[in-house]
This record gives structure tokens, C-alpha cells and sequence, in this order.
């Protein structure tokens, strides 16, 4: 790296850095003011706001609450969107502290107040910097993400007309602070949904001869479900077939008319989550009808595998190393958590990549995403929104990496 380079890494990091303060005051402000998925509306108008002062024209209402701003640079040239997530999830916080929640029963558990005031600040960055662009920066505010419906709806409303590559981060608590991971290959799973509906025929829990139980039967299908992993897929291609609620009945002495159950499928191969539809409907079907119940199965494909592009990543892993170093990245470990910015990475080329955001000791052993307990350590901030910023300046500056 030459030294007028060396230059304006050590300025975009001591800016981000002086801009700290700001971030963290932001995003506890969205800490403290959580709105769920389809619910961002506050959230977005603070979002809003701020890129508006800052002189961008911003289109609102994209994909639900979602929000698109275009930044010019001085040549024309591609466009690269940096992407990230607004909603909060329905979790009560456990935490101490003194901006913790004031919502009832929501939380950013999942820091995506973290990853709005993220590219607050690589707005910001690239803001003072457009002259060194050729071609457009466009800022991508998504909704409802933890119902993995915002990305779809985004595309849906246009979000990616026009763009050449994508790129997004996810805060990761069990990684350190200041601390990047990225992976070749499958990163996160695919994402299903399972609604199953059981009809039986009600009656008193003293005669069961005179029923049909479909509680029993639901029983059974849970147990029939995980037989299409352990005994139709191999062991060398992962996936996961979880039922997360069961319920039937009121009473203890009835049994129950109906029971509903419902899952989630994750896999990480689309060959795999290409079948998996079929074996399961055939388990529920048959295992429904050895116990006389009548079946639904309702099959909702929601989000594919996370792969990144291979020459995307090759950037972003570039662009890292130069900002932070290459002793700061590490290889990201596979997770069947699933994330809808995939769903951009079917329509153009792109990147995802985890940033840490635990405790510089013992951050394996932090609480983790989706925890009422979750604790994002607020150094991360500047580091996130200097990472965004880099690639954005990298790839329309004309740099061939990776």
C-alpha cells in the first residue's frame, strides 16, 4: 500500500472514530424506541431526517417503511448499494441498561439500531468524499427484516433498478468488537416456514375410543418430520427441520378438535431446500393419516442460502485489509440463521460479511443474537460505518481487487 493511500485510511478511520459519539447517541435513541417489523414508521422518519440535512433526496415508503437515498459521485460511473436493517424484534430486555427499551415487549435484540446508525455514518463519510467517486452510492434502509419480508418488498418497489453490486453487514456479538469475518460459500441458511393443521374429532379425555386424537397425531409428526434429516439427506449436506409451537386444546379432560403446529426449515444447499417441501408434506400426509386426522401442510418459501459472489467478496475482504488489517479478519463459521439480504443476492453480485461487536475478552461466551440479555459493545459503530464506507470507495474508485 503506498503512502497517499495509507493516508486516506488512517482519515477515514479517524473520522468515522470522531463521529462515535454521534453514532452511539443515535442509535441508543433507537434503542430505547424499538419498532417491529411492518412498524418502522418513527424509526424511518429519524432516518429520514438526517440523510435530508445531510442533502440527499430521499424516497420513502419503499418496500413498506423502507427508505432508498442516491449519492452522485463526481464521474459517472456503476452504482453500489450499501444496505442495512431497521426493525426490532418482539422480545422482552433483560438488560440494565440505562437506554434499555421503553417498549413493552420489544427490543433491538438483534442490533439492527446498530447497523441503521452504521450507515448513518458511512453516509456520512462518503458525503465529504463524493469527489473521489465515480458512479452512485445508493443507501438502502430495509424494513422488516426479522419476518424476512423487507428485502422482497424492496425489490419488488425497485430498490435495485439500476445496481451493480450490494453490500451489507451483520453485527455479531460472539465475535470482538472491531473484529470482521467473511466466508467463501453457503454463510447463513435458507429460511421455510411450516403451518400444519390437524383435524381430529373432539371428545371427552375418559373415552378415547369414541375420538380422534390430534394431538397424539400431531405428537407423532413431530418426531416423523426429523426423519427427513437423519434419513433422507446426507449427513454431508446440513439442514435443520425445527417446530417451534405446538397448540391443541384447553381443557385436561377434552381432547382437542384441532391442533396447529408450526416450524421452520433451514438448509444450505438449494438442492437440498428444493426437496424438502415434498418430503415433508409426504411425512405429514402419511403420519396424519395413520392416525386417522386429516392434514394441511401450508409450505412457505421465504428466503434462499446466503452466498456471497466470489469476486464481490474478493473486494470486501480486500477493502477490509487494507482499512483495518489483515489480522482484524477472520473466516466466518457457517449458521443456519437465516437473512433476507440473500434475496438481493439473487438479482446482482454482492457481499455479506460479519462485524464484531462482543467483548474484547471472552466474546464467544457473550449472549447472542435474539437474546433478552443481548448487549452490542458500542465500539463497533465507527468501525462499521469506516467498512461500509471503504468498499463503497474502493469499488467506484476504480480498484480491481480480488
Amino acid at each position: 500500500m503506498n503512502t497517499v493511500e495509507d493516508k486516506l485510511r488512517a482519515e477515514l478511520l479517524e473520522e468515522a472514530e470522531a463521529l462515535s459519539g454521534e453514532l452511539t447517541a443515535f442509535r441508543r435513541e433507537l434503542h430505547e424506541n424499538p419498532e417491529l417489523s411492518l412498524e418502522e414508521s418513527e424509526t424511518a422518519a429519524k432516518v429520514a431526517e438526517r440523510l435530508r440535512a445531510l442533502g440527499l433526496t430521499v424516497r420513502t415508503g419503499v418496500g413498506g417503511h423502507g427508505m432508498i437515498a442516491d449519492l452522485e459521485g463526481s464521474l459517472p460511473g456503476p452504482t453500489v448499494a450499501l444496505r442495512a436493517d431497521m426493525d426490532a424484534l418482539p422480545i422482552q430486555e433483560e438488560t440494565d441498561l440505562p437506554f434499555a427499551s421503553r417498549v413493552s415487549g420489544k427490543m433491538h435484540a438483534c442490533g439492527h439500531d446498530a447497523h441503521t446508525s452504521m450507515l448513518l455514518g458511512a453516509v456520512r463519510l462518503l458525503v465529504s468524499r463524493r469527489d473521489r467517486l465515480a458512479g452512485r452510492v445508493r443507501f438502502l434502509f430495509q424494513a422488516a427484516e426479522e419476518i424476512n419480508a423487507g428485502a422482497k418488498a424492496m425489490i419488488r418497489d425497485g430498490a435495485l433498478d439500476g445496481v451493480d453490486e450490494i453490500y451489507g453487514l451483520h453485527n455479531l456479538p460472539t465475535l470482538a468488537a472491531g473484529l470482521t469475518a467473511t466466508r467463501r460459500g453457503a454463510l447463513m441458511g435458507s429460511v421455510d416456514r411450516l403451518e400444519i393443521e390437524l383435524e381430529g374429532r373432539g371428545g371427552h379425555g375418559a373415552i378415547p375410543d369414541q375420538s380422534i386424537d390430534p394431538l397424539v397425531a400431531a405428537s407423532a409428526i413431530v418426531m416423523s418430520l426429523q426423519t427427513a434429516v437423519s434419513r433422507e439427506i446426507s449427513p454431508f449436506a446440513p439442514a435443520v427441520v425445527t417446530i417451534g409451537s405446538f397448540q391443541a386444546g384447553e381443557a385436561n379432560n377434552v381432547i382437542p378438535h384441532r391442533a396447529r403446529l408450526t416450524g421452520t426449515v433451514r438448509t444450505f444447499s438449494p438442492d437440498v431446500q428444493a426437496g424438502m417441501e415434498e418430503r415433508l408434506r409426504r411425512l405429514v400426509a402419511g403420519t396424519a393419516e395413520a392416525y386417522r386426522c386429516r392434514a394441511e401442510l401450508r409450505y412457505i418459501r421465504q428466503t434462499p442460502v446466503l452466498v456471497s459472489d466470489d469476486r464481490c467478496l474478493g473486494h470486501a475482504e480486500a477493502s477490509l485489509d487494507r482499512l483495518l488489517g489483515p489480522e482484524r479478519r477472520v473466516e466466518a463459521d457457517p449458521t443456519m440463521a437465516g437473512e433476507d439480504f440473500s434475496l438481493f443476492l439473487e438479482q446482482v453480485p454482492g457481499c455479506f460479511f460479519w462485524l464484531g461487536s462482543g467483548p474484547q475478552e471472552n466474546a464467544k461466551e457473550a449472549y447472542g443474537l435474539h437474546h433478552p440479555k443481548f448487549r452490542l459493545h458500542e465500539e463497533c459503530l465507527s468501525v462499521g460505518a469506516a467498512a461500509l464506507a471503504a468498499i463503497a470507495l474502493d469499488r467506484l474508485s476504480g480498484r480491481a481487487d480480488g
